[in-house]
Parts: structure tokens; C-alpha cells; sequence
């Protein structure tokens, strides 16, 4: 198959592992062939250490005919604006989650997309690893019986820390827990139970604005206004019947991750849905707690556990060569979007907030598939 010509658009921290796994892993399916960032720097530094051919500016990336896909990996107040130029550069585009602040904008770039015959992708992809994907064959193989229920809890560090270079991100809507990291358990639960009909929650926002405490920190004692909920609980009504329970704050401290799936005939633990695979010695094993209180670690069906982050572009080359869709894809970003948006939407209305959107669970990963191979 031809690979697939990559340029990556955003070379800021999450860029590494992006450009690693898609130079070092798919790149027989994908080519890197340029990279750029606001800051020329940057982009010269990722160049020179995945020996990139090209470090330039976003609009040479873009008039570049060579490159197919733009991986857009800017800040989230920009993955719309910087989608729609890709697209109307005729490129395919896919972008780090969240896939939009606005269903307004979301739904400009999948109908740009549609309109022009191009693949819309956006993060997570981590789904489409061996954690996510062994989970959907061990319901759909019925080992938990129905599912009737499910539980979520993402507590993750501090706002207050001030560690991450970027760290003012996550003070505004798009870095808040919610739209940072419920893309993660929300896309596992859609793809492992299906789309959601409706929800409801209650969003807090516990300060106007923090100071970083930590003196390890470059910016300790700065004050920054927050200005996004920063603990937020939902609870999600599926089309199949589940009952979901989600909790996400940045008000704790350490990093406790669990989804759990309650069925009929046992209790799925679910790894980190922010994770490929489980993690040795962390609460993040596959296990099923049977009727008779029997507690089973299960093995891995599937490949990808280690940290693929680059998997759903690779998907995304493969579907482009194939003609199928893509795994990762638009429509499923928006309603991850609609969710998230519907939650906010019912604490401040004080109501039940019915999701006008829908998408079909992406096709799972065939057994047997090599760790380097995407074909069906």
C-alpha cells in the first residue's frame, strides 16, 4: 500500500509521542513529510529529532499537494479554525481532542468534510487499544451477561500545581476535566456500549482564579483566572438501556482512574480508558468479579498496549487507501462533543438535556491483528 503523507501542524509536548509512533511504528502506512508551529523553533526541533523533511510554516504545510492528511495538534481553542483551513486545503484532517468548543463549529467541519469527500479523525484513540478493545469482545461474547450499568471517576491531579508547560490550558473551557479528559471514558463507553440518548450533571467551578503553589513550578506564585467548571458529575442515559455514572474534577490530588461495566452476570473493570492496556501494579488491571464474588484478571485479547497515540491517523491512512471510514472519526467526536456540551447544558438549566446526535460504535480491531498492521 502507498503510504499515506503526513504533516503535523502543533509541536508542542503531546507532539512527541505523535511523531515517534507514526515515524518509528505506522510508518508503513504513514510519512511524515513536514511539521510546523507557531514557533519556528519548535518545529525545527521535531524535525531534527524524527528527521522530518521539512520544518516550515503553516501555510507552506498546507499548500504542500504532497501531504494527504494534517495531523492538528495546536490548542484546543484552534482545532476548528486550523481543521477548516486544512480542509479547505483539501486536505484530511485529524485533530486532538476536543474535536470543537461548539457544536456550531463541529458541525461546519463535518459538513466541509462531507461536501469535499474528505476523512474528518479526532482523538482518543486509545479505544482502539488492547485494554478497550479486549472489553468489547468480553460483552459482546457475553462474559458480564447484559450490561445495565456503569461507572466512571477521573480525578487527576491539582490546578494548583502549575507543572505542565502549558498549563493555563487547563483553566479555560476545552483544558477543563470534562472536554481534557471525558473524551477518554466517554469514546470507551460509546464504543463499547453504544451512543447516548440523554444525560444530566451538575457542573462547579470552586474558584475565580488560583495560584500555583508548587515552587518546583517556573510559575510558582503567578495567579491565574480559571474559567471553565473544573468538577463536574453526569449521568448518562444510553439508547441500549445503560445507566452511566460519570465523575471528573481536577480538584483532587494523585491520579485515580476507574470505569467499571455492571452486568447481569459479573462486574467488568475496565482499564484506563486514557491508557492502551493495564498498567502492572496500578488500578488499572482488566478483571471480572463474578456472582459467586470470584475476582478473574483477564488477558489481553488484542495487540496495541503500549502508548500508540497515532493509531486512529494509521486508521485513517488505511481507510483513505481502502475506502472505508475511519475509526476515530468526526462523528463520533461530535457526539463526544454533544455529551459534554449536553452536561454542561443540563446543570445550568436545571433539566434533563436530551443529545440531538447519534453515531454508529466504530467497527472493533480483528483478533490477530500485528502491532504494526491495520488490516481488516
Amino acid at each position: 500500500m502507498q503510504r499515506v503523507k503526513v504533516g503535523v501542524i502543533g509541536c508542542g509536548v503531546i507532539s512527541g509521542i505523535y511523531l515517534k509512533n507514526c515515524t518509528r511504528v505506522f510508518d508503513h502506512l504513514v510519512e511524515v513529510a513536514a511539521v510546523a508551529d507557531l514557533v519556528p523553533e519548535l518545529a525545527r526541533k521535531r524535525a531534527e529529532e524524527f528527521d522530518i523533511p521539512a520544518a516550515c510554516t503553516v501555510e507552506e504545510l498546507l499548500a504542500n499537494p504532497e501531504i494527504e492528511i494534517v495531523l492538528n495538534l495546536t490548542a484546543p481553542a484552534v482545532h476548528a479554525s486550523i481543521n477548516l483551513q486544512a480542509l479547505g486545503a483539501g486536505k484530511h484532517v485529524y485533530t486532538e481532542k476536543p474535536f470543537a468548543l461548539n457544536r456550531a463549529d463541529a458541525d461546519e467541519v463535518i459538513a466541509l468534510a462531507e461536501s469535499k469527500g474528505l476523512l474528518v479523525g479526532c482523538a482518543p484513540d486509545t479505544f482502539l487499544g488492547a485494554g478497550i478493545q479486549t472489553c468489547i469482545k468480553l460483552i459482546e461474547d457475553g462474559w458480564i451477561g447484559k450490561p445495565y450499568a456503569a461507572s466512571g471517576t477521573i480525578m487527576m491531579g491539582n490546578y494548583a500545581e502549575g507543572m505542565h508547560p502549558n498549563f493555563r490550558n487547563f483553566y479555560k473551557l476545552g483544558g477543563d476535566p470534562l472536554m481534557d479528559m471525558g473524551p477518554y471514558y466517554l469514546t470507551a463507553m460509546i464504543a463499547m456500549l453504544g451512543p447516548v440518548r440523554r444525560v444530566t450533571g451538575s457542573a462547579q467551578q470552586l474558584y475565580e482564579e488560583i495560584t500555583v503553589k508548587n515552587p518546583r513550578s517556573p510559575s510558582f506564585g503567578e495567579t491565574v483566572r480559571v474559567g471553565a467548571p473544573t468538577n463536574v458529575t453526569a449521568t448518562l442515559d444510553f439508547h441500549n438501556g445503560v445507566v452511566a455514572s460519570l465523575q471528573a474534577a481536577k480538584e483532587g490530588f494523585g491520579y485515580k482512574p476507574r470505569l467499571e461495566i455492571y452486568g447481569t452476570e459479573g462486574n467488568l473493570s475496565v482499564p484506563d480508558p486514557n491508557l492502551f492496556g493495564p498498567v502492572p501494579d496500578f488500578e488499572s488491571e482488566l478483571r471480572i468479579q463474578f456472582p459467586s464474588s470470584e475476582t478473574v484478571t483477564m488477558p489481553l485479547t488484542h495487540g496495541f498496549k503500549e502508548d500508540s497515540r497515532g493509531i486512529g491517523v494509521a486508521d485513517m491512512a488505511y481507510a483513505i487507501r481502502t475506502g472505508r471510514t475511519n475509526r476515530a472519526n468526526g462523528r463520533l467526536a461530535r457526539h463526544v462533543l454533544d455529551i459534554s456540551l449536553g452536561i454542561f447544558e443540563a446543570s445550568e438549566w436545571d433539566r434533563h438535556v436530551y443529545i440531538g446526535s447519534t453515531v454508529e460504535r466504530p467497527a472493533p480491531l480483528p483478533l490477530g491483528l500485528k502491532y504494526n498492521s491495520l488490516e481488516p
